[in-house]
């Protein structure tokens, strides 16, 4: 007879509680992503993850890390941006900017040539 599984509860006496472990299926869907990517990222070492056997699990603080890492936040605010860019702007550059631009023309050599291809469908080339 196989043995009985033991579930282990933490006393309340100061032992902490294991942390829930989620699967990269779940994380995905709590960001609104595939978990191709969730997996993708956590073997690149771009997000923090835990690794039990060849499986990615992740902690709840795991997911804040994450969604921390990938939050934009403004560099600057809506009103003063027009402001701001006309400040750090050097005059010379307002000058030409302020200017029509006239078109720029390459000048005709002739035919043009295509290269030959680096490689074909079948055999490729040293």
């Amino acid at each position: 007879m196989p043995p009985a599984l033991v579930r282990h509860r933490p006393s309340t006496e100061g032992e902490a509680a294991l942390p829930r472990l989620y699967r990269p299926e779940e994380i995905a869907e709590a960001l609104g992503c595939s978990a191709w990517w969730v997996k993708d990222r956590a073997r690149r070492g771009c997000i923090p993850h835990t690794r039990v056997g060849r499986a990615y699990r992740f902690t709840t603080e795991h997911l804040v890390e994450i969604v921390r890492l990938h939050e934009a936040r403004p560099t600057r605010s809506a009103d003063n941006s027009a402001a701001a860019r006309a400040a750090t702007t050097p005059p010379a550059a307002r000058a030409r900017a302020s200017q029509p631009r006239q078109p720029t023309t390459a000048p005709t050599t002739g035919r043009l040539r295509a290269r030959p291809p680096r490689r074909t469908q079948y055999e490729t080339v040293a």
